[in-house]
């Protein structure tokens, strides 16, 4: 048996009905032109026919007596036809279904006695399209690597016909740098790091306590997001042109991240006025950072780092809380890239762990939050993407939602447009559509402040 490693076991022990611990993406495609009513029938079989099963979708946690959540164990046999699954819409099969169906999906538990994973192809748009909602376990890997190996499943090329399935996909082979290959490298590296612990944390410290640069948890106000939550979800999801996002961009000193963050703290403030909730207090994102090298990409498990970011959901001008925003992150990325990887990891630990306190009965409803909300920007492709033919004109991520966390926001581009995935917490997060129309009044804003 293959042990599983700390920081993925975190996502299994911290695992309970309330919060479900998957990633998932829904995906929206377009048949090719001049397809009939079997090409979704035709492309179900074909998938389900692909059974040659990677060990990435074969692992489940096993159970050893009383433990378990301590190894990995791999099943010989996978019933595919359990983790792939066809479904229909019900009349008039409209997104607002498939929106609706796609939010029961995500907040059921997988089934710890078989590999963590399922994917539903859903059929009965009335448009034609269909959908397939994909979901993994946040301890087989984490949002960078599922995108990753899901994206190899499909082509640029729209007259490609060939079935490709992400449980069939073998990892891709990684270049060899020639370091971390044997014990003695690997020994060499940890002790490097160990050196470099000294310097690194004298500036860690400065910039913390003097510079005031390194913006730390719970100093974040109180909002209708940091509460227990249940174990319902609703979801959200629209795309918006990457054109409109980058000529933001290009009018100001901000990064594209910084232009997504501005976009939805302008949205979260819109709502929460709404809702007679907005804090005096700037709301405090969490925002993940892959520390995945580039050969590494689609590599199992988990390597994320944090950082903080002031969205500044006090400022009333859109064109100065942009500014705000990005002062924050170039201040909290200048520190963060100093840093060795091993304290990067630390770091985040730091920033994010008290996100594990919330276990503690009422300490939610007493202690300030360590942040407001995770909002997280996954890179996406290029090109339009196709499966035999058909254009996938929607990827919208997925993520986690958790006691104090009733929101979250995760985004990736898909050739020429940006999608959004909204989460939130069914009983604590009202009318979470609504979300999408104020992100797109806050885009607006943008753009008139900065002149495009």
């Amino acid at each position: 048996m293959q042990l599983i490693a700390p920081a993925d076991s975190m996502f299994l022990v911290g695992e309970s009905r309330e919060h479900p611990m998957h990633v998932g993406a829904l995906q929206l495609f377009k048949p090719p032109e001049g397809a009939d009513e079997e090409f979704v029938t035709e492309a179900y079989e074909s998938m389900l026919n692909r059974t040659d099963i990677q060990p990435t979708f074969r692992k489940h946690p096993a159970f050893v007596g009383p433990l378990t959540n301590l190894a990995w164990s791999l099943d010989q046999d996978v019933e595919l036809d359990y983790h792939f699954r066809r479904s229909a819409l019900p009349r008039p099969g409209r997104v607002r279904e498939l929106l609706e169906l796609a939010s029961r999906l995500h907040g059921s538990l997988l089934d710890r006695h078989r590999p963590l994973w399922e994917a539903h192809l859903v059929e009965g748009l009335n448009d034609g399209r269909y959908a397939v909602y994909t979901k993994f376990h946040h301890s087989l890997m984490d949002g960078v690597s599922a995108l990753r190996l899901m994206q190899r499943a499909f082509t640029d090329d729209p007259d490609d016909d060939e079935v490709r399935v992400p449980w069939e996909l073998k990892p891709r082979h990684r270049p060899d740098s020639g370091k971390g290959s044997s014990p003695l490298s690997a020994l060499t590296g940890t002790l490097g790091s160990a050196v470099a612990l000294g310097p690194s944390t004298l500036n860690l410290a400065r910039a913390a306590l003097l510079e005031q640069q390194l913006t730390f948890p719970f100093r974040a106000p109180k909002t209708m997001f940091n509460v227990r939550i249940g174990g319902a979800r609703r979801i959200a999801a629209q795309s918006w042109s990457l054109d409109r996002l980058k000529a933001v961009k290009a009018a100001t000193d901000a990064t594209f991240n910084d232009v997504v963050l501005a976009m939805s703290a302008g949205a979260l403030r819109t709502y929460l006025i709404e809702q007679n909730a907005l804090p005096d207090a700037p709301l405090i994102a969490m925002v993940p950072v892959s520390l995945r090298k580039e050969n590494d990409a689609e590599g199992g498990g988990n390597a994320v780092g944090t950082v903080l970011c002031n969205l500044h959901t006090d400022v009333e001008d859109a064109g100065k809380r942009i500014e705000g925003i990005s002062a924050s992150m170039r201040e909290q990325k200048e520190l963060f890239t100093q840093l060795p990887q091993v304290q990067q990891l630390a770091l985040s630990a730091f920033l994010t762990g008290g996100l594990f306190l919330g276990l503690i009965p009422g300490f939610i409803r007493t202690a300030p939050p360590p942040f407001n909300i995770v909002i997280s920007n996954v890179p996406g492709t290029k090109e339009s993407l196709y499966w035999r033919g058909a254009q996938m004109v929607g990827n919208y991520p997925l993520s986690i939602t958790l006691d104090g966390q009733a929101m979250n926001i995760t985004v990736t581009n898909n050739g020429e447009n940006l999608d959004f995935g909204l989460v939130g917490a069914r009983g604590s997060v009202p009318h979470l559509q609504r979300m999408l129309s104020h992100l797109e009044t806050s885009l607006k804003d943008l753009e008139r402040a900065v002149g495009v």
